[in-house]
């Protein structure tokens, strides 16, 4: 294998010192530009790539922040990325992204590495419900802010959407539209987004004078497109089969109208569904899917934002908080009133 070009090597072939080798790649209008030249030739013939680690080691503070989220295959994850991208190249620094796949050990694994690379801090959708993982980070003194969850402490900022009051609009909406029995298709239980999603399911029937049997779970171990069709499934199997789904997460709710097309279930005139998060192919869908609506980039900025707060010249001042965004419904064809 062969050996890593370093910077010494680039000075000895242009014949100058490592500082000026140093100058050239960090503070160019220090170095005549004759030299600039031989010294940037040299290091592209040689193939020169500086050590970024060890750039940030010395200078104290790290460039790179991490986001670490439950599924980068959801586009809700992917929106959420690319608003923490733009917040922190705005800011000079750069994201790295890594997936739990809603795995607590998996998760740990990833807060290991972070520490090791010395990350400047942690953007983080937390996969295990009490958030053991979290004291990694905390007994490293390593700040970190929650994206998608509600901090509980107050030792900790977070950025959420209020999905108690989402669970509430979707099925406020189903209600409104005459159904009378629901199901719930949900995800891991664990996850506090679908406790939180579920409760505001109940809120609505409550609101509504129903008894809390209206609603009708119906778990999946996962929040894709391969969990919705198998609930789908399932669904379709029930003796007594609901009028209504609302689904955890978008992508579930397309894998149950996958089955529910397949099986020549007409929707929303059989069965209305509901999903969340309003993904971009929700309005794509062969029926329009209505859907909760989260603000993802809004929430991945806003905590990209807090957390250079906290790590940044004025650390000092920082206050943690809790920001609540608010979700919005958006109302399409596969949950139209029923006739």
């Amino acid at each position: 294998m062969a050996r890593m070009v370093g910077i010494k090597d680039v000075a000895r072939h242009a014949g100058v010192s490592v500082g000026t080798v140093s100058n050239v790649i960090n503070r160019p209008e220090m170095v005549a530009e004759e030299t600039r030249i031989r010294v940037r030739t040299v290091i592209e013939r040689l193939g020169y790539v500086r050590s970024e680690s060890a750039r940030q080691l010395r200078a104290g503070q790290s460039r790179i922040i991490a986001l670490l989220v439950l599924d980068m295959g959801n586009p809700f994850f992917v929106d959420v990325a690319r608003g923490a991208e733009r917040a922190a190249r705005a800011a000079g620094l750069r994201v790295m992204v890594c997936n739990s796949g809603q795995d607590p050990a998996e998760e740990a694994d990833y807060l290991s590495l972070f520490a090791e690379q010395r990350v400047r801090g942690v953007l983080l959708t937390p996969a295990e419900a009490d958030g053991r993982n979290l004291d990694s980070l905390r007994r490293r003194n390593i700040p970190f802010v929650l994206v998608d969850r509600r901090a509980t402490g107050t030792a900790e900022c977070s950025v959420s959407v209020d999905d108690i009051a989402g669970g509430t609009l979707a099925v406020r909406h189903l209600l409104g539209a005459g159904h009378r029995s629901i199901a719930y298709v949900s995800g891991p239980g664990h996850l506090q987004q679908i406790k939180d999603r579920r409760a505001g399911a109940l809120a609505a029937l409550a609101e509504a004078g129903l008894p809390a049997d209206v609603l009708r779970d119906l778990p999946t171990g996962g929040l894709d497109v391969a969990a919705g069709r198998d609930a789908g499934a399932r669904l379709l199997g029930l003796a007594h089969r609901p009028t209504a789904v609302f689904c955890a997460n978008d992508l579930l709710a397309l894998g149950v109208l996958q089955a529910l097309y397949a099986a020549g279930v007409s929707v929303p005139e059989d069965l209305a569904i509901v999903g969340y998060d309003d993904i971009e192919f929700a309005a794509a869908a062969v029926v329009p899917l209505t859907s909760v609506r989260q603000p993802a980039l809004i929430m991945g900025a806003m905590a990209a934002e807090i957390l250079l707060e906290e790590t940044g010249d004025d650390a000092g001042t920082h206050r943690h908080r809790r920001v609540v965004l608010q979700p919005e419904l958006v109302v399409r064809g596969s949950s139209l009133a029923r006739r």
